[in-house]
């Protein structure tokens, strides 16, 4: 016995000794130097002085503890097999110290007045355009200013570039014109590089993939230094390195803290294709203050509507098991985190994305991967010369990635064609539990069949699609192998090769359980192509479901709070199923004639609609009646025993799951704005309402129809219509009774709320109103 215990005794010292060896740490702090030994109490200085040091270590797990403070990186920093040799790395907060990782600079400015609001100093400097002011983002100089309330890129114009505005200009060289693509469909970047005939020269136009004209009404102009005419304004003349800035109320630029941005990059983890980078975490880091990137190369993501600049504030490229935990992204002028190509089991967890130029987690494979690639919406392979071969070429591209338990919202801050996470040419990766909120387009996005097998499931995804149009909370295409932009030949090519439909959409793409909301489109978008995917058990509170051309889709037992289920253009033999899921308005099918394998045993909010959906020979089993939830006013959707959902086969499930599940970032958390249900119990008791910022009411007995000369006694009357309402630029005025909205009865205050969501994706509402006696019909813009 005893000698059993020495063994046991001397069998753990063994292994504490080992474990020992194995593992080293090293300390960063400010007050260090990179010439000491980085122990806790001899630190180095820098976070590349201790990665410098990693290949002198004879140890296979290196920890690097970064004590409290902020680091200014002179250059990027760079992790691959030449610096860990083989070895687990760390890089860590050392006990939850505030750590920033900085890819500016810190500057020490000799202000001097340049004018009465104007202050000004010398900046040695090759150009920066992101400048900081005790830690708030400054704004470049622009027309028309800042406005925090617009709807598009905080205020646009129609005459940004205008003959007349550019009179005003000496020297606009350098200065950026931004406008949304003419559909909605994202933005487009130019760099003003002079004046000839009254017109403006520019370069620039190549960040989106469906060229397009832009849009005439959203745009705008930046760092032009005629344009700095308001507080928190600043401009850098690049010639005379000379800062100027119009500082904000009651800030005193002498004891201020003055950054600019710098680096494009704070982190790349690369590896090889023969030597991936392993096992590196990186874990509660703030990564704040990288360069804009819109005018770097871009490149097209095949036939999705995007290109991309492979980059952000860390790139992985090459890794297996690298992670980030528990860390921060602000202030970033491009992408935040970009898993480029072949990547396995690497991702993004428990971070706080927010206020970033452009995305926030990219998984995007390379194109060498895919077989016989096409790039931008109107190419493609002809059948004769396809590879039929199903699957990938190579492995370059993520797999088994996640991001996880994250809180991402106000991206997109300059790049509308964004979104919190990317996936495009990537097979198997998870997004799960995160809260996304804010953002410009689609909350998450997948930009082609390549290779599926993804599962969303757990998030809160809403106000999206906040800037742009014809998007969705979820938003997906599927141009693949099989599509074609020609519908005729794309429907005869799948009907003789019904096996192309899934050589690259190989693996079913599955979406569960999350809650999405989109008031400015759907919340959930299958688009071009998308095909097979399963969703079931999601809440969608505003948008309703779309399906457009695609294969192999199955929704069952989703609730479509003051929506329907939208089928566009189907194929024929589509396999699609639509099952025991709960809608509160018909259906809304646009050129359909082939309903795919099952459209049955959903409920629907009342006979009516109900009928709408059988006499197109669909629905033989379905039901109508209210759904009868638990406590819809608190989001808990569950139905009662008593509805008639529960004969369709639909089945409750959990309602407080979904988002961000770490305390400190739920927390910190917006909460979703739950909507009020429009259904029969309503339009009894509600009489009066805001609608698109206007007091509206409904029309109320035999003394409105008199004063207002109506056939009955139907309809909403507008009541007030602030300056600040969208109706406000309608030609619609206080005292119009609206009767029809697209052709549909608007009899009362719910009824044309219902009509304006059903129909919010098209951004226009056909309105017939009565005005003194007069019957009128006025076109209504939503935007």
């Amino acid at each position: 016995m005893r000698n059993r215990y020495f063994y046991t005794l001397l069998i753990w010292i063994q292994v504490v000794s080992f474990t020992s060896y194995a593992q080293h740490k090293l300390y960063v702090s400010p007050s260090g130097n990179d010439a000491n030994a980085g122990s806790i109490t001899s630190p180095l200085k820098t976070p590349s002085g201790a990665i410098n040091k990693i290949n002198q270590l004879k140890h296979s797990q290196i920890t690097i503890l970064i004590r409290q403070g902020t680091y200014y990186l002179d250059q990027t920093i760079m992790l691959n097999e030449n610096v860990l040799n083989g070895k687990t790395v760390s890089i860590e907060a050392f006990k939850n110290e505030k750590v920033a990782f900085s890819a500016g600079l810190k500057l020490s400015p000799d202000w001097e007045k340049y004018n009465e609001n104007i202050s000004k100093a010398k900046i040695e400097n090759t150009g920066f355009e992101a400048l900081f002011v005790n830690g708030i983002p400054q704004i470049l100089a622009r027309y028309p200013n800042f406005d925090s309330t617009a709807r598009v890129f905080n205020g646009t114009a129609e005459d940004a570039i205008s003959q007349e505005r550019m009179t005003k200009w000496k020297n606009p060289a350098g200065g950026y014109f931004h406008a949304l693509h003419q559909g909605e469909w994202g933005s487009f970047h130019y760099r003003i590089t002079g004046i000839a005939n009254g017109k403006a020269d520019m370069e620039g136009g190549w960040q989106n993939n469906r060229p397009a004209p832009l849009h005439p009404k959203y745009r705008f102009v930046e760092n032009v230094f005629e344009e700095l005419d308001a507080p928190g304004e600043w401009y850098y003349d690049k010639k005379s390195e000379t800062l100027y800035l119009y500082p904000q109320p009651g800030s005193d630029l002498k004891t201020a803290t003055i950054e600019v941005s710098n680096l494009k990059h704070i982190l790349e983890i690369k590896g090889t294709p023969d030597k991936p980078v392993r096992n590196v975490t990186v874990k509660g880091i703030r990564f704040t203050h990288t360069e804009r990137t819109f005018m770097e190369h871009y490149e097209p993501l095949l036939r999705s509507d995007w290109m991309i600049y492979r980059g952000g504030a860390i790139l992985m490229e090459n890794t297996e098991d690298c992670v980030v935990e528990d860390s921060e992204f602000a202030f970033l002028g491009g992408n935040a985190v970009l898993f480029s190509g072949y990547n396995h089991a690497s991702g993004v967890s428990g971070s706080h994305f927010h206020d970033i130029g452009a995305s926030a987690i990219c998984f995007v494979g390379d194109s060498s991967a895919v077989r016989s690639p096409a790039f931008g919406y109107d190419n493609f392979v002809p059948y004769t010369k396809l590879d039929k071969t199903p699957g990938p070429k190579n492995n370059r591209f993520p797999s088994g990635c996640f991001a996880e338990n994250n809180l991402i919202h106000d991206i997109g801050k300059i790049e509308k064609q964004s979104t919190a996470v990317q996936i495009e040419m990537a097979s198997e990766i998870l997004v799960r539990h995160n809260t996304i909120y804010r953002v410009p387009r689609a909350g998450i996005n997948i930009g082609d069949g390549c290779w599926g097998g993804h599962l969303i499931e757990n998030n809160d995804v809403f106000e999206t699609v906040m800037e742009t149009g014809d998007h969705g909370a979820f938003n997906s295409w599927g141009r693949d192998r099989f599509w074609h932009p020609n519908r005729k030949t794309m429907d005869s090519l799948v009907s003789k090769h019904p096996e192309l439909i899934f050589l690259d959409a190989q693996k079913t793409i599955v979406i569960r359980n999350n809650r999405f909301r989109c008031d400015h489109g759907w919340d959930i978008d299958l688009d071009d192509g998308s095909s097979n995917y399963h969703i079931y058990n999601n809440v969608l509170l505003s948008g309703g479901l779309k399906f457009r051309e695609g294969f192999s889709r199955m929704a069952e037992n989703n609730i479509l709070i003051n929506n329907s289920f939208h089928p566009h253009v189907w194929f024929k033999n589509s396999g699609d199923v639509f099952r025991k899921n709960i809608v509160m308005r018909p259906y809304f099918p646009i050129l359909v004639n082939d309903w795919g394998k099952e459209v049955n045993n959903n409920l629907f909010p009342d006979e009516t609609a109900l009928a709408s959906a059988q006499i197109l020979n669909i629905d033989k089993n379905s039901k109508a009646g209210d759904a009868v939830f638990t406590d819809a006013k608190s989001g808990n959707y569950h139905v009662k025993s008593s509805s008639f959902a529960l004969r369709t086969g639909f089945k409750n499930f959990p309602m407080n799951n979904f988002g961000v599940t770490k305390a400190r970032l739920r927390k910190m958390a917006v909460k979703v704005e739950l909507p009020v249900l429009l259904n029969a119990a309503l339009e009894k008791e509600l009489q009066e309402a805001v609608w698109l910022g206007a007091k509206i009411r409904n029309v109320n007995g035999l003394g409105d129809r008199s004063a207002f000369g109506l056939p009955d006694e139907k309809g909403v009357i507008l009541v007030e219509i602030p300056a600040s309402s969208i109706l406000s630029k309608s030609k619609l005025q206080a005292g119009d009774v609206i009767r029809t909205a697209n052709n549909e009865e608007a009899g009362n205050v719910v009824r044309l709320e219902a009509i304006r969501q059903q129909y919010n994706w098209t951004g226009k509402l056909d309105l017939e109103i009565m005005r003194n006696q007069q019957v009128l019909k006025i076109d209504l813009s939503l935007k």
